[in-house]
């Protein structure tokens, strides 16, 4: 069927029937949830809210670790032509109720007991009546979900189904609202984006034009946030196409999940495939192992286009044979050993890291795009792939670089506005089309190329601007460095401000005699402080001279959301940062100043 709304996913899933839809951990193993049993929820949760009062345009808020109980309620809300409004669970009280008032959510479902004395905590300063709880937790203050689930509303058969239900379900226009996303605020208090059924289902369809997701029998692993608006995109899109989800709640239980459930498509943030690179070259020093992954790295790397071009390794060459066989079928196996497609979206992955995959036998498709625009402008595929891009626009979207380099953007995803900011709104558009902030380029044959955020670029005292996303997606690359964020703006010079990643450093200060007993310690000892400035010069001879970083400061801690110093899906908060570090990024610069520097 074509795709007009988000309630046709709905449809399409359960009129399929089939008996694995979902995947969920139990104390047992893994336990499907069928179309039949999904429908019986859905509908039993949208009578529920129903019952409540909620009705067309009222928002329903989600605080919620990634489980088949938020899908079911994101479902349940949009079929009574509500408005979901996604809060991540890792937010604290403050930032939940900022949401909450801002939308003025009526509803809220909530994960477990630690989300519902959260929401308890901060209710009265709301506008919310009513809690679901999906958690079997005891308490007066909320409704168990399981109440309003299996066996569903009493009489209720699936293969009949719910003609109220279906008839208000597809009452619901394309132009209708659907959702309110607040942006991670990197930049500052986040905004409600507001996307429309349409917004949403046009980006679905067109997005996965290049891929043949659901020809066969596949599951996908879901972990990245549903908060955010490409994991959301990334379920609905593999739920519409009969790929099967296994739910994963928490991040630091992917590795487990991946060996169990073995995903056919493999689809992270660059953050993730960054920690998996770091773990390789972990489990590959030392010799003879680092004297095979070299080899096996620079056979992959004479083999990259083919690589590129979809042959695997195995009918590449004999060479390939046994690289794939010593080294790259290892990485694949801790991944889950079955994923025959990976995908990259949320932030940039650079060249570099793509260029790395490639030489060990795994095209990353990335794909570009914002919260505003649903999320994809434009995807890398299997069969238009160029490395170095993210790949061409949709063939509904269309994308126009500005004189100053920004990219523009039109078509039927772009987001409907800030909710309650008509100022910015407007500020957000030229003549009809929505300014992304980012400054890319269009290739002879169609491929867009994101070069840096408009608002990440350093200008210097004196005038030169740097764009520092390539030079940090370089440094991250060392396996010694966590995250890398530059320095500079309006300051005479550049410079650098490094979270080491510390597992590896700390094996490095004890294979060197390097004595510590805290982190603060470490990256305070003069050989550790000459081992990443020796680092930082080798990439300095990469850079024009205005570029070249002139000190580097070292923190004992590494980057978080919970900080502030990075956002729910791993991208840096350059404003959360330097608040942070303000008084040690200060003194740098006095300290070089007085240095005649």
């Amino acid at each position: 069927m074509s795709l007009q709304t988000l309630n046709d996913i709905l449809l399409v899933v359960c009129k399929n029937r089939r008996e694995r839809v979902m995947l969920q951990k139990r104390a047992s193993g893994w336990v499907p949830i069928s179309s039949a049993e999904i429908y019986r929820n859905v509908v039993g949760v949208a009578r529920a809210l129903e019952s409540w009062g909620i009705d067309h345009g009222d928002r329903v808020a989600i605080l919620s670790e990634n489980r088949p109980e938020w899908t079911i309620t994101d479902f349940a809300a949009l079929a009574l032509g509500a408005v979901t409004v996604p809060i991540y669970s890792t937010q604290t009280a403050d930032q939940t109720s900022y949401i909450l008032n801002d939308s003025g959510a009526r509803v809220i479902a909530v994960s477990t007991k630690s989300q519902l004395e959260k929401i308890l905590a901060i209710q009265r300063h709301t506008a919310l009546e009513r809690i679901i709880v999906m958690d079997a937790v005891e308490t007066a203050h909320a409704v168990p979900m399981s109440q309003l689930m299996l066996p569903g509303p009493p009489g209720l058969d699936p293969e009949i189904g719910d003609a109220p239900f279906d008839a208000r379900s597809r009452a619901i226009l394309p132009d209708d609202l659907a959702t309110i996303i607040y942006t991670s605020g990197t930049t500052g208090t986040p905004k409600g984006v507001m996307l429309t059924h349409g917004n949403m289902a046009s980006n679905i369809a067109s997005s996965m034009e290049g891929f043949g997701f659901g020809t066969k029998d596949e599951v996908s692993v879901s972990f990245l946030p549903l908060s955010h608006v490409t994991a959301r995109h990334v379920d609905f899109a593999l739920l519409y196409r009969g790929v099967a989800l296994a739910y994963c709640p928490d991040i630091a239980r992917l590795p487990q999940v991946l060996t169990e459930v073995r995903p056919n498509i493999f689809i992270a943030v660059p953050r993730v495939y960054e920690k998996i690179r770091q773990q390789v070259i972990l489990k590959t020093s030392g010799f003879p192992k680092s004297a095979i992954y070299r080899w096996a790295l620079a056979v992959g790397r004479d083999h990259r286009a083919e690589t590129l071009a979809g042959i695997s390794p195995a009918a590449i060459s004999w060479k390939m044979r046994i690289a794939d066989r010593l080294v790259f079928s290892k990485v694949r196996s801790g991944m889950g050993g079955e994923a025959e497609e990976f995908i990259s979206g949320g932030a940039p992955l650079g060249r570099e890291l793509a260029e790395w995959y490639a030489d060990i036998g795994i095209p990353i498709h990335e794909g570009y795009g914002l919260t505003e625009t649903s999320p994809v402008i434009a995807v890398n595929t299997p069969r238009f792939h160029k490395l170095g891009t993210v790949g061409k626009p949709l063939p509904n979207v269309e994308v126009r670089i500005a004189s100053d380099g920004e990219v523009l953007v039109r078509g039927p995803s772009i987001f409907k506005g800030y909710w309650n900011r008509p100022d910015e709104t407007r500020a957000a558009f030229v003549d009809g089309w929505f300014k992304t902030g980012d400054i890319g380029q269009l290739d002879a044959d169609g491929f867009l190329s994101i070069t840096d955020r408009k608002k990440d670029l350093i200008k210097t005292s004196g005038g030169k601007f740097i764009a520092p996303q390539p030079i940090e997606n370089s440094l991250k690359l060392n396996s010694l460095i966590g995250t890398a964020v530059v320095l500079g703006d309006r300051r005479k010079f550049p410079a650098l401000l490094i979270a080491p990643h510390f597992p590896v450093l700390e094996d490095w200060a004890r294979a060197n005699q390097v004595p510590f007993a805290t982190r603060e310690e470490l990256v305070a000892n003069p050989k550790v402080q000459a081992l990443y400035e020796g680092i930082v010069e080798e990439m300095n001879q990469n850079l024009a001279r205005f570029e070249r970083l002139k000190r580097v400061l070292l923190v004992p801690e590494e980057f978080s959301a919970a900080d502030g110093t990075m956002t729910h899906t791993f991208k840096v908060r350059r404003r959360g940062i330097e608040e942070r570090y303000r008084t040690q990024i200060e003194d740098m610069y006095a300290k070089a100043e007085l240095a005649g520097s």
